[in-house]
């Protein structure tokens, strides 16, 4: 059984995954089913019974952000969203000023629905965009259109959201440097507060990776991608959004504090299907398939489907490996206060290597990815592994 608590001094961030969707994306390798014929109340049931579970286990530590994902949360209608909501308040240990956010898809957001939202506390949505292209958004599977888009930013603007990201996908089949561009534009024209965007990785098990094996996708190749990549900084840079993050842009004040928590390798709790969550030195996930999520709960035990203790090695590692992602990189001080080492010493030969080929800046208070480094940051993370 996981021990759920931290110490008194502590906080901690909730995951809450939502697995429906309307459409599966063909780059999707995310937890998820069609929403047809899914029995949507019972699972919004049983995932309140896990949050009381584990509430009842013992003290769930003092919650700072809570991030809804999926899937499409905004599947859930209004009563849907209100009972999770209610729920989310009742039961857990919220601060005062937490960070509240919904995942949402173009298209799901209408203007009944943010008013849910809004009324049951959440204060930060992050809308899965891609791209500006139609033709190319039919191509990725995506079943929205632009048109969608300024409408969904239209109706959060008229229910009052003010912290609001949006999610753009670059190196996509068939793009070119110039449609990245004009995508660019009319995000940043939309002069929102938040913008991720992430290059295109090909996972196993979705149906871009089977049309790769049979040679029948066309991706822009590398050069192209970094092009892109290039392309991104320096208009984010132009537009005030500041880079904090390999894939993530903001106005200050605006940063997603629920990524920062996985970034900075901290403690959170994952609720619903194929959640993950990392408490004490223990990283778990739930069961992914729904049904096997639900039995558990029906017969009053939690869904853990597997849990790892960390030893200080794999945590100073995973230190390093997500903490690099931060445009500030990894605090020297802190790391010694956490693990009892020094970073210089414990990471020596990959400082050194990863330096000396430019990737990386050692300076007396942080380790950080050079902009040249942050094109490469796979490479640099297996360095510390």
């Amino acid at each position: 059984m996981i021990n759920t608590n931290l110490s008194s001094n502590e906080s901690s961030a909730v995951y809450i995954h939502i697995p429906f969707c309307e459409h599966i994306c063909y780059y999707c390798d995310f937890n998820k089913v069609f929403l047809e014929g899914q029995p949507v109340d019972e699972y919004v049931d049983l995932l309140i019974k896990e949050m009381e579970m584990t509430a009842a286990k013992g003290p769930i530590a003092p919650v700072d952000t809570v991030f809804v994902g999926g899937g499409t949360p905004t599947t859930l209608n209004e009563a849907q969203i209100a009972r999770l909501c209610t729920a989310i308040q009742e039961i857990l240990p919220l601060k005062n000023e937490i960070e509240f956010s919904f995942e949402a898809n173009p298209g799901d957001l209408s203007i009944s629905k943010l008013q849910a939202m809004q009324d049951h506390g959440v204060n930060r949505i992050s809308m899965g965009v891609q791209s500006f292209n139609n033709e190319l958004l039919k191509k990725i599977g995506r079943i929205h259109t632009v048109k969608d888009v300024y409408q969904s930013v239209e109706n959060m603007r008229k229910v009052g959201f003010e912290n609001v990201s949006i999610d753009l996908i670059f190196s996509l089949p068939g793009q070119t440097e110039a449609d990245f561009k004009d995508t660019l534009k009319q995000a940043l024209d939309l002069d929102l507060p938040h913008y991720s965007a992430y290059s295109l990785i090909i996972e196993p098990k979705t149906i871009f990776y089977n049309l790769m094996q049979k040679g029948k996708l066309f991706l822009p190749g590398q050069d192209a991608e970094a092009n892109m990549y290039d392309l991104l900084l320096i208009e984010m840079e132009k537009h005030g959004r500041k880079q904090y993050e390999i894939s993530n842009f903001a106005k200050e004040g605006f940063q997603s504090k629920h990524n920062i928590t996985y970034w900075s390798n901290e403690h959170y709790y994952g609720f619903g299907a194929g959640a993950h969550g990392y408490v004490g030195n223990t990283r778990y996930s739930n069961f992914g398939p729904i049904k096997k999520y639900m039995e558990p709960l029906q017969e009053n035990k939690l869904p853990t489907f597997q849990q790892k203790e960390l030893t200080l090695k794999e945590k100073m590692e995973e230190e390093m490996f997500l903490g690099l992602r931060k445009v500030d990189g990894v605090n020297k001080i802190h790391f010694k206060q956490k693990f009892g080492q020094d970073l210089d010493t414990t990471f020596a030969h990959a400082i050194q290597k990863t330096t000396a080929k430019g990737w990386l800046e050692n300076n007396e208070e942080n380790v950080a990815l050079t902009r040249s480094g942050r094109f490469l940051g796979n490479n640099v993370f297996q360095e510390f592994l």
